[in-house]
């Protein structure tokens, strides 16, 4: 069953990808799969009505995803509370703005916002934030750790170097994510990329933990810190739980760690 969705997954964002009809042959070698499981597949979308095909161009895509996709998008109880105040938020600093949903050591984006310059940050919904100690998002993560959690994390995580700025030292880490637990925000000087500055901040929603991301080019973003980390503060504020501080999110217990 595992395999049957993740192939089914795999045809669907093969087509992202591609752009294009593709016939059974192009799928099948594409997708590294032989003509029968191929076939199997593309006679169940074709059925349910995901799939059509023309003539001497291929198999495509229907509207009928589309539609499914955006009834479950609009019907989004986490998306209908915070699209709104992330849309605001993007235009008043015009710089790409993500959420992201704590599990354990793992964060995955649930909405991305660009902003409208050329040169801008870009990630994929439904990607998980990498590179923990570099990243303002991976950092807030951490931020959510107990103490004896985040311990094991340091004990056992390779702090990879990306740039002159990246923290490479766990004692420095620590003491990083402490402070910005204390101010409420959490910072990426070009710590994962160079000309990349990101911050972060954490809410909570029942018992489930968010990190609000902006990202920007460096000169663009450093003389604006102050007030897009105001922004970014109140806005996790009006969002969360009622009396939490702004960058205080779940701490999880010893022993509760999954990491992936």
């Amino acid at each position: 069953m595992t395999m049957m969705v993740g192939r089914t997954l795999s045809f669907l964002e093969l087509f992202a990808a591609q752009k294009r009809p593709l016939s059974s042959a192009e799928i099948a070698r594409l997708l590294n799969i032989s003509a029968s499981s191929c076939h199997d597949v593309v006679h169940v979308l074709e059925a349910r009505g995901y799939l059509h095909k023309s003539p001497r161009v291929g198999w495509y895509p229907t509207l009928r995803l589309l539609q499914v996709a955006e009834t479950i998008a609009v019907n989004d109880p986490v998306m209908r509370r915070m699209r709104d105040p992330l849309r605001q938020l993007c235009a008043a600093i015009d710089e790409s703005v993500l959420l992201s949903k704590v599990d354990n050591l793992q964060a995955i984006y649930l909405l991305v916002l660009e902003s409208s310059h050329p040169l801008r940050y870009r990630a994929t919904v439904g990607e998980r934030v990498r590179s923990l100690h570099a990243t303002s998002a991976g950092k807030a993560l951490l931020g959510t750790l107990s103490d004896a959690a985040l311990n094991e994390f340091l004990t056992s995580a390779e702090l990879t170097r990306y740039t002159p700025m990246t923290i490479v030292s766990a004692a420095a880490l620590r003491k990083d994510i402490s402070t910005s637990n204390e101010r409420g925000w959490f910072l990426n000087a070009e710590e994962s990329a160079p000309g990349l500055t990101t911050l972060s901040c954490t809410f909570r929603r029942g018992l489930a933990t968010y990190i609000v991301t902006v990202a920007g080019a460096t000169p663009r973003v450093q003389p604006n810190l102050s007030e897009a980390c105001r922004l970014l503060t109140r806005l996790c504020r009006q969002v969360g739980d009622l009396g939490q501080a702004p960058g205080s999110g779940r701490r999880f217990a010893p022993g509760t760690l999954r990491r992936g």
